[in-house]
């Protein structure tokens, strides 16, 4: 008996030692190529996120790749399907870091990145998410952001509101049940200007397909905030334009990217402007954005071009240009690098002042040591109104 409890004591031991190991493999020990992960809805009702991310990124992939790698080494993106579902986050994330993801792309929604963060920062994975825009997305050292904060789409949402809308009513019409819709609305009234009145109507999932009693709440509303995707966003309008006043404005912010190539949704229908808060603007006539639009469109067609593509071509160029500055600055950067030795070397460029230059979502782009990015906004008006 006493050897028995010995030899199990023994065995406990080497499985638990065995079990510790296994936490420090090295899944990137046999790669080929640097390996970027993402996860995001390539399918389902937020699927033209996520294919714009995984057609932006692969497009910046590709041109890396042409123009030599980095040092000759490639690059390959991997891109999973989660549907919008945290719940699928874990699945997802298991087989990217098993499949040898060096660095990441993280969500493209915001719930599912609630998770993913949690889980990166286990394993200290880099990650740049180019649209998971809520607050808590960048809370652990390892993770930044491509695109405003929800609280900072709220704040400076409600800098153009006091701008413009002082000492008069407007409307909000939010989602009180989604991360991503609450936080940028609390954001917007915290920063709003006291002599602004605002009537509020939200919805949730179980209530998500008839907006009458919500319409009806702000239908003598001049100017309606909306902090939501553009599927409920479509569908409010929808049931709107005959109840909501037609020079009223409609005002979102990056969920309402891509609203007008929606499928069964004709926005030209809608009589009121249709205006979001952006740092993209799909009809660039000049520069940079222009030259991604022109070769996302040649590419992709103009179906899924958006800013969450836009954000997702300019996180890989500041991925790629962080590695070559390190390697520039004499850090060795292997291909079978882990995950965990590629994360410390990026989180030292970002916290060290990195700056992406040129890209398509700005000039001279920073990042904070919050994980928060630092970079202009535009007003990009959708739809004129009818």
């Amino acid at each position: 008996m006493k050897f028995t409890k010995a030899l199990a004591l023994v065995l406990c031991v080497v499985l638990c030692l065995g079990m510790a190991a296994c936490g420090n493999v090295n899944y990137a020990e046999n790669n080929t190529e640097y390996v970027i992960g993402v996860s995001g809805p390539l399918t389902g009702g937020a699927g033209m996120y996520g294919t714009a991310v995984a057609n932006s990124a692969q497009m910046a992939v590709d041109e890396i790749n042409a123009a030599g790698g980095l040092n000759g080494v490639m690059f390959k993106l991997v891109a999973l399907d989660d549907m919008n579902d945290a719940t699928k986050i874990s699945t997802n994330y298991s087989s990217l870091y098993e499949g040898g993801m060096q660095v990441s792309l993280g969500t493209v929604t915001t719930q599912p990145g609630l998770e993913f963060k949690n889980l990166s920062a286990d394993d200290n994975v880099f990650f740049l998410t180019p649209s998971a825009s809520g607050d808590d997305i960048p809370a652990n050292k390892n993770g930044y952001q491509m695109c405003f904060a929800d609280g900072n789409q709220g704040k400076v949402a409600a800098e153009f509101v006091n701008e413009n809308f002082k000492g008069k009513t407007i409307g909000a019409f939010y989602k009180s049940d989604e991360a991503y819709s609450k936080g940028i609305y609390d954001q917007f009234k915290a920063n709003l200007d006291s002599s602004i009145t605002v009537v509020e109507t939200t919805f949730t999932d179980a209530n998500a397909t008839d907006f009458s009693t919500q319409i009806d709440t702000l239908k003598d509303c001049g100017f309606i905030f909306m902090p939501i995707y553009y599927t409920p966003a479509s569908l409010f309008m929808t049931q709107a334009k005959d109840v909501v006043a037609k020079d009223a404005v409609y005002y979102g912010c990056d969920g309402f990217d891509g609203i007008d190539n929606i499928e069964g949704f004709d926005i030209t229908t809608i009589p009121q402007e249709i205006t979001m808060l952006s740092h993209f603007n799909s009809k660039a006539t000049d520069g940079l954005a222009k030259e991604f639009i022109d070769k996302y469109v040649d590419k992709y067609g103009a179906e899924t071009l958006n800013q969450f593509g836009a954000s997702a071509y300019d996180c890989v160029y500041a991925i790629y240009g962080a590695m070559k500055k390190a390697i520039d600055d004499g850090k060795d950067i292997p291909v079978t690098i882990s995950a965990s030795d590629l994360c410390d070397i990026l989180m030292a460029e970002f916290e060290g002042g990195y700056t992406l230059e040129t890209a398509v979502t700005g000039e001279n782009i920073t990042w904070e040591s919050t994980g928060y990015v630092n970079k202009g906004a535009i007003k990009y008006v959708i739809k004129e109104a009818n």
